[in-house]
């Protein structure tokens, strides 16, 4: 397949945006968190606020950017090709780096005594069920592989749906990335209770939402250049200041915050986001250059073994910008993204080089 020259772009600015959010988050996690925020939050300040709420608000489209870039490529299905093929391929190239960051991440952080052999042990015979104590960004894994076992599933009626109907489905899907402030403002709603979580819109929500939109985006949408790059921004911008806003509103410095309460519209399927993510694709998708320059491809092409293993060096990076030399929050969280993104990047060249590295990195 000829590469589509923009998804390159979206690649590499969606795996810097994961950096960032994980360089923000060392500025609200509460007492006892990693370099990740737990369920628990706290801001020490004003500036701490502020700079978290538009850092991390902005970059909330990082995870949905990657769901539409997998599916802009994949749905539906090759023709003639069969559910076992497109599995085979496609978890060849991801499961082995998967599993063996696991491992890394269950052992390493023991050499810097990040971890104890017994949270070692514990990690490591969980692998089969969840991501490691110290790998919670590998949490991302399980929604795309479920989306990547769903693909076949959706092909053939993605193949023959009109546009008319994918619409119809966005609408039912823009309305289920609602359902968070409904619940906040109404309670449960549309057969949720005790016993059932599974109300009226369940099967149009999550990821798949962002399958389809992908499929649309590609197929059906017949915008201009002008109109894409336009409609784009004001979609970027309303669902950027939405999102920022909603952290922003609820993120009172001084106080121990429960963290899905204040992050709820940092939720990736909420209506905020999917406006934010959209917005920014359709402006991505105005690149109209027949290809792309050489470092561009490259750096592309290590983006997924570049996530792997960014987590450590993250806190390398928090301890130096933070701690050391504590810069002011506006300056140490884009050092922190930046170093980060320079040493995964590096790194994972290097890693490259070697025969049957894409057995580690992808």
């Amino acid at each position: 397949m000829k590469r589509i020259v923009f998804l390159d772009y979206v690649r590499i600015f969606a795996c810097f945006l994961v950096m960032v959010v994980h360089a923000s988050e060392n500025f609200y996690g509460a007492a006892g968190s990693t370099d990740m925020v737990g369920p628990q939050s706290y801001l020490a300040s004003e500036t701490d606020r502020l700079w978290v709420s538009v850092y991390d608000g902005f970059s909330r489209m990082s995870v949905p950017l990657f769901m539409i870039v997998s599916a802009f490529l994949l749905v539906p299905m090759k023709e003639g090709q069969n559910m076992w093929q497109f599995y085979r391929h496609r978890f060849m190239r991801i499961l082995p780096p998967f599993l063996i960051f696991m491992v890394l991440y269950s052992t390493l952080p023991m050499l810097w005594g990040q971890i104890d052999s017994a949270t070692s042990v514990k990690d490591l015979s969980r692998i089969w069920l969840n991501f490691p104590t110290l790998a919670g960004h590998l949490w991302f894994m399980y929604p795309l592989i479920s989306l990547y076992l769903f693909i076949p599933i959706v092909s053939p009626w993605i193949s023959k749906a009109s546009a008319k109907e994918e619409r119809f489905f966005i609408v039912l899907f823009l309305v289920s990335t609602c359902m968070p402030y409904l619940n906040r403002v109404a309670g449960e709603v549309w057969g949720q209770c005790f016993w059932n979580e599974y109300h009226m819109l369940w099967y149009f929500s999550g990821y798949l939402g962002y399958l389809v939109l992908a499929h649309y985006i590609r197929v059906h949408l017949t915008w201009s250049r002008s109109k894409r790059l336009w409609g784009g921004g004001l979609l970027m911008v309303i669902g950027a200041l939405w999102t920022i806003y909603s952290f922003y509103c609820q993120a009172v410095p001084g106080e121990i915050l429960s963290t899905p309460v204040i992050e709820i519209g940092w939720a990736f399927c909420t209506i905020n986001c999917v406006l934010l993510t959209a917005g920014t694709f359709l402006i991505f998708s105005t690149i109209k250059s027949p290809s792309a320059p050489r470092w561009v491809t490259e750096m592309s092409k290590l983006s997924y073994g570049m996530y792997l293993m960014h987590i450590f060096w993250l806190g390398l990076w928090a301890a130096l910008f933070k701690h050391n030399l504590a810069l002011p929050t506006v300056m140490a969280i884009p050092c922190i993204a930046v170093c980060t993104f320079i040493s995964s990047l590096i790194a994972t060249k290097i890693i490259s080089l070697i025969p049957g590295s894409k057995w580690v990195i992808g």
